[in-house]
């Protein structure tokens, strides 16, 4: 039997932590700058804050009511009496000290002999992705309830993923790689997304607003085809803007995979198809994002 506490981890959404790390270090490592100290920091650090997420997601539905029965999904830790809330609550703390302590020392080792006001950014957006994760679901007001999800995963999961560990790598910045950041950003939101439509009725009945809810079923699988695409989208045009090598299509690879997603999502006839697609995109965006990096790296 799976541990309870590795079910409320998730592993099926790790590998979206792992992407934004492997991009942006690949990114610099092609721009001649690499580090595997900062490629472990940052990928233990994104990893931590997913963790986090999803233990705040399990702990804030439970507290804030919204996990019932009648949920489709995973079953869920604290709401199930497998692990008490006192028991999540510890955890949510200790994997935020982690957090914390995995980011000061990427941020130190990252940003040395630079100024002041550039490690005082880099130490506010940390905080900011702490706080992020946990109010998601919980407190009195979380964003995850009014639709702003997709937008914390959009910008932390990638376009700061994916950046952020470049910049700690170069210690410099280039305005074209929010082009492949914004694709990972795509992509993981997209995995909230199809998590979103198959929550959608329990989610709506219990008053959990999330974008799906306020845009409706079909909107959102519309949504969903669109954020594909943007990802792809994106990734083409950051190759034809730095063409070199034949290599740097390498990610065509994995782009049936998303149009296989694409068109499982468009043509679903119930929730239950939707549950074996998330950790399937899950792993086509990793997929993706080692694809892309060999190819720029080659």
């Amino acid at each position: 039997m799976t541990s309870p506490w590795l079910q409320s981890i998730r592993p099926k959404t790790l590998p979206l932590a792992i992407a934004n790390t492997i991009v942006g270090s690949s990114l610099a490592y092609a721009y001649g700058a690499f580090s595997w100290t900062i490629v472990i920091l940052a990928a233990l650090t994104t990893l931590l804050l997913q963790i986090l997420s999803n233990l705040a997601n399990d702990y804030g539905d439970f507290v804030n009511g919204k996990d019932t029965e009648e949920r489709v999904g995973p079953k869920r830790m604290v709401q199930s009496g497998e692990i008490t809330p006192k028991a999540m609550l510890i955890a949510l703390i200790t994997t935020s000290i982690l957090a914390g302590i995995t980011g000061i020392a990427l941020i130190y080792l990252g940003t040395k002999g630079l100024a002041i006001n550039s490690i005082l950014i880099f130490v506010i957006l940390g905080i900011a992705a702490v706080a992020a994760a946990i109010k998601y679901t919980v407190g009195k007001t979380p964003f995850g309830y009014r639709g702003l999800g997709d937008i914390f995963v959009f910008i932390f999961f990638g376009l700061v993923g994916v950046t952020g560990t470049y910049f700690l790598h170069t210690q410099t910045i280039s305005f074209d790689i929010l082009l492949p950041a914004a694709a990972i950003g795509f992509l993981s939101t997209g995995v909230l997304n199809l998590n979103n439509l198959r929550d959608y009725e329990q989610d709506k009945k219990a008053g959990k607003n999330t974008l799906v809810v306020k845009m409706g079923e079909q909107n959102a699988i519309y949504y969903h085809l669109l954020l594909l695409a943007a990802a792809i989208d994106a990734v083409i045009i950051y190759t034809l803007l730095n063409y070199q090598s034949p290599w740097q299509w390498l990610f065509l690879i994995a782009t049936p995979l998303l149009f296989i997603n694409a068109k499982a999502v468009y043509y679903h006839k119930g929730v239950t198809e939707l549950y074996p697609l998330l950790k399937k995109l899950s792993l086509a965006t990793l997929f993706f994002a080692i694809c892309f990096s060999i190819g720029i790296i080659l």
